[in-house]
């Protein structure tokens, strides 16, 4: 009986814990975590989904040279309301103008992926998710605000806590927004033989 042929190590290079966890709900256990240290500041004019692609690749062009015979998945998610690219809130008057500018409107969540494989391959994918918020009062922001759940998200919150109050309605990829479009990433897998 042949032996079944060992397949590579997967290297996430990302600092975020949410993405180890949604990798790990679809029974992907990542064998090492490198994040990848780029300079992330857009550049003048830059439009939301380019930005979101330079960065899942620049951080796969950062990380994939230091395992290259292992698969290197990268990834990057962006909060954009219009053209205008949301932070990931550090502060609470960062978090506060991300919740005002998102209260009663349409944004989208942006997931860019790149993953490189041993034999040279890199395959990408940008998934767009709609998210439209119900219109938030004062106190109901100065609430999420007082929780800190908001610290270090994209676009000030986090769907899978307390903000999925706020969500009125959603159209595609909830793994996206949490921050990895799991259905596309195990499909770009897949696609370079990972199993």
């Amino acid at each position: 009986m042949a032996e079944r042929p060992q397949r590579p190590r997967l290297i996430l290079a990302s600092a975020s814990p949410r993405r180890v966890e949604l990798l790990r709900q679809i029974g992907i256990a990542a064998d090492q975590v490198d994040p990848a240290d780029i300079d992330e500041r857009t550049r003048p004019r830059e439009l939301p989904i380019i930005y979101a692609q330079r960065m899942a690749a620049s951080k796969l062009g950062a990380v994939a040279p230091r395992h290259p015979d292992a698969i290197v998945v990268a990834a990057d998610t962006v909060v954009a309301c219009g053209r205008r690219i949301l932070p990931k809130a550090e502060s609470e008057d960062q978090a506060r103008a991300c919740l005002t500018m998102l209260s009663g409107r349409r944004h989208h969540v942006l997931g860019a992926v790149a993953i490189a494989a041993p034999d040279g391959r890199i395959v990408k994918r940008l998934v767009d998710t709609a998210v439209r918020f119900k219109a938030l009062s004062a106190g109901e922001i100065a609430d999420y605000i007082a929780s800190g759940e908001w610290r270090g998200k994209a676009g000030g919150y986090a769907i899978q806590g307390r903000a999925a109050i706020f969500v009125q309605a959603i159209h595609g990829s909830y793994s996206n927004v949490v921050g990895l479009p799991l259905a596309e990433t195990y499909g770009l897998l897949s696609g370079l033989g990972w199993r």
